[in-house]
């Protein structure tokens, strides 16, 4: 059994092989990954909703990612944070089974494991961005965060040149 941070990540590594292979239908690719983890009906049931649900936006979700990451053209992003954010902003917006923030904390956490040094805070202060900005934002969920220092994060790089 996989628990959902594996299948996230899953869904991440499928939609960064997505840019390498365009024509392949991501519902395909993240089959393959499925193949390789022992997982339950749900759990296959869920990727291949968010597979889906993921093509299906795709085209909204870049447009939010280059609306709220405006210092940051989308093809300039580096393909694992394109990835998480893809996969977050469609969590946080579409998902009705995953709370906004929780969301937000595991695409955080996915950015850190597979990004560079600042991919975390990136991808943390875009999703933030997008959480605010959307119908699903409740007051109540705001933490210890400014909404200032959020956004200075989505306009950080997400990895340092070398």
């Amino acid at each position: 059994m996989a628990n959902r941070h594996v299948l996230r990540t899953i869904l991440m590594q499928s939609l960064y092989e997505q840019e390498f292979h365009p024509k392949s239908p991501l519902k395909d690719i993240a089959a393959r990954y499925l193949g390789r983890e022992q997982v339950s009906e749900d759990e296959r049931a869920y990727v291949e909703h968010a597979a889906a649900g993921l093509g299906k936006h795709q085209q909204a979700i870049d447009k939010l990612i280059v609306k709220h990451a405006p210092e940051w053209p989308l093809d300039q992003i580096a393909s694992i944070d394109r990835a998480v954010l893809r996969l977050g902003i469609y969590e946080v917006l579409y998902s009705e089974e995953v709370p906004p923030k929780v969301a937000i904390n595991e695409a955080v956490e996915i950015a850190k494991a597979f990004g560079g040094e600042n991919s975390g805070s990136f991808v943390n202060g875009v999703l933030g961005t997008v959480y605010r900005s959307s119908d699903k934002y409740d007051e109540k969920d705001e933490d210890t965060k400014t909404t200032e220092s959020a956004e200075a994060e989505a306009s950080a790089p997400a990895s340092e040149p070398e």
